[in-house]
């Protein structure tokens, strides 16, 4: 288990899933993670805000989706400037989706799509650094970039937030890890480095480039039957990846992300490999 209450600039702080009714996708998340809902409260744009807690400590969002907006997870990276990151994003070939907006009394917060159209989040914090825990089943683990080009992403990021990039093994197809040189996090025994702050998946086949929101879980087959008792679906079934049990699943609403089971004996080999 990892708890954090800061990030440095430039680190994914904070994940939210954006539905057509927050209150039945909290209620659906509780039953998937065993969230607790705290709120609702207020957002800027209308609607309600819920914030899901593990155990007391804040992991991730549940908000009312903007009108025009497709159900999904967003992710949002810790910076110390709204303006000016928003600024730089689309000076590098991005644009910004949503501009500056206060969340008070939370933070501020800015949408920006890389040049492919990827959207991210931007985040600079007042009350809310971002997510209290990380690395632990029903908590958020990381985020991944999925693009057809993924030089053009490795520029933009390093461009963005100075992310730089490594070739990584995940399987079929090119993948990267992006780091961020200064950054400790995740955990010794990891098999990536630990200022590794997400990963990038080269897909020819991707209909539009796109961030995905993975959570840790420690029962794979028994999450995915609460999925679909509770009205989901299983996107992608229960299968292995490097050292990983994994699934991706939408929620009723349609908001996709996926689950990974940690596999007993598969981390201790990928580290020593």
């Amino acid at each position: 288990m990892i708890e954090t209450k800061s990030y440095p600039p430039g680190v994914p702080c904070w994940v939210e899933a954006l539905e057509p009714d927050a209150r039945a996708a909290a209620a659906f998340y509780r039953g998937v993670f065993g969230w607790e809902a705290r709120g609702p409260g207020p957002m800027s744009g209308g609607g309600e805000y819920f914030v899901a807690c593990l155990e007391g400590d804040e992991v991730a969002g549940i908000g009312t989706l903007p009108a025009g907006v497709t159900p999904h997870w967003a992710t949002y990276v810790r910076v110390d400037d709204l303006e000016r990151t928003a600024a730089r994003a689309a000076a590098a070939g991005g644009r910004v989706i949503v501009p500056p907006v206060d969340a008070s009394p939370a933070g501020r917060l800015a949408v920006i799509a890389d040049p492919a159209g990827a959207t991210i989040g931007l985040w600079e914090a007042r009350a809310r650094e971002g997510a209290q825990r990380l690395n632990e089943p029903c908590a958020w683990a990381m985020s991944a970039l999925r693009t057809r080009d993924l030089d053009a992403a490795g520029r933009f990021y390093a461009a963005l937030f100075g992310w730089t990039v490594q070739p990584f093994d995940a399987g079929p197809g090119r993948s990267v890890l992006y780091r961020l040189s200064g950054y400790i996090g995740g955990t010794p025994q990891q098999p990536v480095p630990r200022d590794v702050v997400a990963v990038g998946i080269e897909d020819g086949d991707v209909d539009s480039a796109h961030w995905s929101v993975d959570f840790w879980i420690d029962d794979l087959e028994a999450a995915v039957g609460r999925v679909t008792q509770l009205g989901g679906s299983v996107v992608v079934a229960p299968h292995d990846a490097a050292v990983f049990r994994r699934a991706v699943i939408a929620d009723p609403a349609g908001a996709i992300c996926s689950l990974s089971q940690l596999v007993a004996g598969r981390l201790a080999g990928a580290a020593s490999a």
